[in-house]
C-alpha cells in the first residue's frame, strides 16, 4: 500500500471527517502524527486525540501546518469559517503547493474558490468530493473533481487516499450532485431496508438482533455478487426467483409497493437537495 508523506488537514472534525482520517491511519496510507484537526470544542475531539492525531480549536492551525486541508465543515458553514481563515490568514510561500479537498455537499468548485480567493496565489487547486461514511469500515463510495490548477499527481494523492476507504472515481462536476443521491445519502436508505428486512423477521419468530444480522449479511453478499459477478441485478434477481416459488410472491409484493419508483424518488430527492444546499 502506498503511503503519503504530507500532513493531512482536517478543518471539522465531525463524523465524515473521523471516517476519512481514522480510515487512512488504519490503512497505514498516512501515520497519526501526520494527522491535525479542528474543531470549536476540543473536548469532542477526544476520539483523534485517542488515534494519536493533534488536535486544536484554531482552524488556521490546520490550514498554515498541514499540506492537504479537507474542508469538513456543514455547507451553510463554509462562509464563516471563510472569514475566519482570511482574518488572521499571513501569506506564505507554501501556499502554492497547499490542496484543498472539500467534502461540502452541493458547494461547486467556483463558489469554493470565491470563499478561499483570499489565499494569495495563483493557482489555488481545490478538489471537490462526495464521500460516504461507509469509509469507516473501509468500503466507502467517493466521487471527485479538481479544479482546472490541479495537476494530475494532486489528484493522484487524493485518488489513493479516497480509493483506499473504498471505492474512488473521478467524475465530471456536473455529476457529483446526482451522484450524492445514490453514494452520499445511499447508505442512510440502505439502513432503512436492512431494518425493515429484520422487522419483517422479527415478525415471523426470528430474534431481533440475529433477524439484523441476517439482514445486514444478506444485502452485504447480494452487494458483492453485483459487484464480483458483473451481471445485471434483473439477471441476477431472476436467478433467485422459481417460478411458482416464495421468492417471486415476495417480489411481487415489492412491486406491488412500489418500492423501485419510491428508492427513485428517493435519490432524485436527495440530489435536489444536495444542490439546493449548496446554494444557500
Amino acid at each position: 500500500m502506498a503511503k503519503l508523506d504530507e500532513r493531512i488537514g482536517f478543518i471539522g472534525g465531525g463524523n465524515m471527517a473521523f471516517a476519512i482520517g481514522s480510515g487512512l491511519i488504519a490503512g497505514g496510507i498516512v501515520k497519526a502524527s501526520q494527522v491535525m484537526v479542528s474543531g470549536p470544542h476540543l473536548e469532542n475531539l477526544s476520539r483523534w486525540r485517542d488515534l494519536g492525531a493533534v488536535t486544536t480549536d484554531e482552524n488556521y492551525d490546520v490550514m498554515e501546518h498541514t499540506d492537504i486541508i479537507f474542508i469538513c465543515v456543514k455547507p451553510h458553514m463554509l462562509a464563516p469559517c471563510a472569514a475566519q481563515l482570511k482574518y488572521k490568514y499571513v501569506p506564505s510561500a507554501k501556499d502554492a503547493s497547499k490542496l484543498l479537498v472539500s467534502v461540502l455537499a452541493g458547494t461547486t468548485l467556483n463558489a469554493l474558490e470565491e470563499k478561499f480567493a483570499f489565499i494569495e496565489t495563483s493557482a489555488l487547486k481545490i478538489i471537490r468530493t462526495m464521500p460516504n461514511t461507509s469509509m469507516q469500515v473501509g468500503e466507502g463510495c467517493t466521487v471527485y473533481a479538481g479544479n482546472s490548477h490541479c495537476s494530475h499527481q494532486d489528484l493522484e494523492k487524493v485518488h489513493l487516499m479516497l480509493n483506499s476507504l473504498g471505492l474512488a472515481q473521478q467524475v465530471p462536476e456536473t455529476m457529483i450532485d446526482a451522484v450524492t443521491g445514490v453514494t452520499g445519502c445511499g447508505p442512510a436508505f440502505v439502513y432503512t431496508i436492512i431494518e425493515a428486512f429484520a422487522d419483517g423477521g422479527v415478525k415471523q419468530g426470528v430474534p431481533r438482533q440475529m433477524a439484523l444480522q441476517f439482514a445486514a449479511q444478506t444485502l452485504l453478499g447480494a452487494a458483492k455478487t453485483v459487484l464480483l459477478t458483473g451481471k445485471h441485478p434483473a439477471v441476477l434477481r431472476d436467478e433467485v426467483c422459481s417460478p411458482g416459488g416464495s421468492t417471486i410472491v415476495g417480489v411481487h409484493e415489492l412491486e406491488k409497493g412500489n418500492l423501485r419508483a419510491t428508492i427513485i424518488n428517493a435519490v432524485e430527492k436527495a440530489s435536489l437537495r444536495s444542490a439546493e444546499l449548496g446554494k444557500k
